[in-house]
């Protein structure tokens, strides 16, 4: 059984090697789109996006009613996950809900003697629930509140969550700026007693769409809440990304998350570490995206976004 459980530990040690420590809430880390992960996660600072409330749930005032988002992503191994985001209008404010799934497969049980003994599995799931409404101007605050769970075998980790955003947008300059604090909680089971740590992450950010050239320029300071680092180390976690369009109907992307880089080591880095590039197909109610990021030298990740406005898509109807 011991054996076993290393390798539950070693395939999520290779699926979410951007995290600093193990722990059973990390895959929080990477819930994310393949819009998202094409701009390396700088999408603190993204308008109009409803899966971007993973992020910072400000921005849900700045998407159209009823948006919907469906993220299906290919980690190493036989390991699956599925994110889904919802936004929608609520009085004179907006509401959005998510769900993520990890699924890590079947595992062989083995007794003492290491003879089989059947099989188990381990998942993470998280559901959350997201409100946001305007203050002034263009400047927007969101918050969201949710419930995580990591099960392995007959044993589980869960805890609540909370997290908040703000978002201002300046159109003049075409530059919007973001800002939040994800992953505050208690923790409410605990595997085998022990208490593990949240990744509670603070980022701020700011996206600008460049004069006379259709890019889109990311950039977002990341794990700012991080522990035992220094305030060098933190400046050191950053995420740039360019979203350039052809056209009106696709996008290309690339990103590169600096903090993912600096968490390999030499022996399993590789060139690509950090990068992620994607593309994405821009129809008048139906977005698709896809995206590969690098996180170690064996570690591919796919993710394949499918983006519905329903209102449009009925009008067209």
């Amino acid at each position: 059984m011991n054996s076993v459980r290393a390798m539950v530990v070693a395939a999520v040690a290779t699926a979410f090697a951007q995290a600093q420590t193990l722990s059973p809430f990390d895959f929080l880390r990477s819930a994310e789109s393949a819009r998202a992960a094409g701009l390396a996660g700088a999408f603190v600072a993204i308008a109009g996006d409803v899966s971007a409330q993973l992020y910072n749930p400000a921005v849900l005032p700045t998407t159209e009613d009823r948006s919907f988002s469906l993220t299906f992503i290919k980690h190493v191994l036989d390991i699956n996950s599925g994110v889904a985001a919802y936004g929608s209008t609520l009085g004179k404010g907006r509401w959005g809900a998510s769900a993520a799934f990890t699924s890590f497969g079947s595992f062989t049980r083995t007794d003492a003697f290491g003879n089989p003994a059947g099989s188990f599995s381990a998942s993470h799931v998280a559901l959350q629930l997201s409100y946001a409404n305007q203050f002034d101007t263009n400047a927007y605050y969101g918050i969201t509140i949710g419930y995580v769970q990591t099960t392995l075998d007959r044993v589980a980790a869960s805890a609540i969550v909370a997290s908040a955003g703000l978002l201002y947008q300046m159109p003049h300059i075409r530059t919007t700026v973001g800002a939040s604090l994800r992953y505050l909680g208690i923790q409410l089971t605990r595997m085998n007693g022990e208490d593990a740590a949240l990744p509670t992450d603070f980022r701020i950010g700011v996206s600008h769409r460049l004069r006379g050239l259709p890019l889109l320029v990311n950039f977002n300071l990341t794990r700012l809440a991080e522990q035992n680092q220094s305030f060098g180390d933190r400046l050191r976690n950053f995420a740039i990304s360019g979203e350039l369009y052809v056209g009106k109907s696709v996008q290309l992307r690339v990103g590169y998350d600096n903090g993912i880089r600096s968490s390999q080591s030499a022996a399993t880095a590789s060139v690509l570490t950090g990068f992620g590039v994607g593309a994405g197909i821009i129809f008048p109610s139906l977005t698709l995206d896809y995206t590969v990021t690098t996180l170690s030298a064996p570690a591919l990740v796919h993710r394949l976004s499918c983006g519905v406005l329903f209102d449009r898509l009925f009008d067209e109807k």
